[in-house]
């Protein structure tokens, strides 16, 4: 079955030359503007450089998570486009490095990095067992470690088995998929609280890691969604992907736009409900001010455009309407990132300047190389995985 489609339906062939050069030409131009930002202004620039490294965190994890997803859901219907994911979530192996102009400014990002600071304050002093550089360090890079270890030995046996087609392949890696789940929710809820929950070290939401999960999964679907449709444009699929698959990824999306809703609602109802001083202040920075239209802009950007975007049954099967749409979740997810982040550094103003424009590119740049060589080096289909002919010919 699997030698059918790889020698007879399935034709390797590189991407457009447009993504390669569209890729580096947006990763150089943000590379430019943030060597630029932090030699003019190191705290603005290194705000920005989390942000950064949290969208790319949602883009490579959250693919990943989407492998995992499907192997342990036995999905047959995704199963064309799991190499896609793959790709995606090949930016976890970069994460380390994107994690760098992050670790050189810790001291203008958090204060619990200053140690007098602490030693005057009774909560932080609380919290230093916690909240310390050494720590932080063990936590941030365990994190890396299991991102990348599950990465490899799902993604090879991925590999091997278009060549091999040997289904054993395939049962190894719902067992590595086990594995990985529980590790990927413990690690994904405290690399949130980390690197942005403890920006306001004096605040606290148990609901926090679930809400930047849903956002993950939301932006990892919408990067797969547009990566999807516009290969599949381009011939990449051949003819057999259809309205059927389309629809999928639509209903997928919009569950989890308002999955994302629930989850920021809960999180938003239970501190306003209890309306105590030591929770309450984390919304009020974000409604004060200009915050207060930036959070009003959010939540139209977020909730209200891709929930109507999706809504009717036909514009979940429309290739145009499902690249805007995916286009639309990653800017807001983006857009997220800003919001959880960005209060913090600026009380009342809500910055923006060259240096928030640039460093969206670079994610945009880096994304493409990253798929870019992942492409021109594999098969853009599983086309040894014994579900992809079920795969292919799924109508629901």
């Amino acid at each position: 079955m699997s030698d059918t489609v790889d020698k007879q339906y399935y034709q390797k062939k590189d991407l457009p030359d447009g993504v390669k050069k569209a890729g580096y030409i947006l990763t150089a131009i943000g590379l430019i503007i943030l060597v630029l930002a932090f030699m003019f202004d190191k705290t603005r620039a290194s705000f920005n450089a989390l942000m950064l490294l949290m969208f790319l965190t949602s883009i490579g994890v959250g693919s990943l998570f989407l492998v995992a997803l499907e192997y342990l859901g036995g999905a047959v219907w995704s199963t064309p486009f799991r190499r896609i994911s793959e790709f995606l979530a090949s930016i976890v192996l970069i994460l380390p490095i994107v994690a760098i102009p992050v670790y050189l400014g810790l001291h203008e990002l958090y204060h619990w990095t200053h140690l007098d600071v602490v030693a005057a304050d009774k909560i932080l002093s609380g919290k230093a067992a916690y909240l310390n550089e050494g720590f932080f360090t063990i936590r941030v890079a365990a994190y890396f470690l299991i991102w990348i270890l599950f990465y490899y030995l799902i993604t090879n046996n991925s590999k091997k088995q278009d060549t091999s087609s040997d289904q054993k392949l395939t049962k190894k890696n719902i067992k590595l998929s086990a594995g990985f789940m529980p590790l990927f929710a413990i690690s994904i809820t405290f690399g949130s609280i980390d690197w942005m929950m403890s920006l306001e070290p004096h605040w606290f939401s148990t609901i926090y890691g679930v809400y930047y999960f849903s956002g993950t999964v939301l932006a990892s679907l919408a990067a797969l969604t547009y990566a999807m449709v516009y290969l599949n444009e381009k011939g990449y699929f051949g003819d057999k992907i259809k309205k059927d698959h389309y629809y999928s990824f639509g209903a997928l999306m919009f569950g989890f736009v308002n999955f994302w809703a629930y989850i920021a609602f809960s999180q938003l109802i239970l501190i306003w409900y209890a309306n105590l001083p030591e929770e309450t202040f984390w919304f009020m920075q974000r409604w004060e001010g200009e915050w207060m239209y930036v959070s009003l802009l959010f939540m139209v950007a977020h909730f209200i455009v891709p929930y109507f975007g999706l809504l009717a049954q036909p514009s979940k099967m429309n290739p145009k309407r499902l690249k805007f749409m995916s286009l639309w979740i990653l800017f807001a997810h983006y857009f997220d990132m800003y919001w959880l982040v960005m209060p913090t550094m600026s009380k009342g103003e809500a910055p923006f300047s060259w240096i928030e424009l640039g460093f969206p590119l670079l994610a945009v740049g880096i994304i493409l190389i990253v798929f870019n060589i992942k492409s021109s080096k594999n098969n853009l289909m599983p086309v040894g995985d014994p579900k992809l002919k079920r795969g292919l010919d799924f109508r629901f």
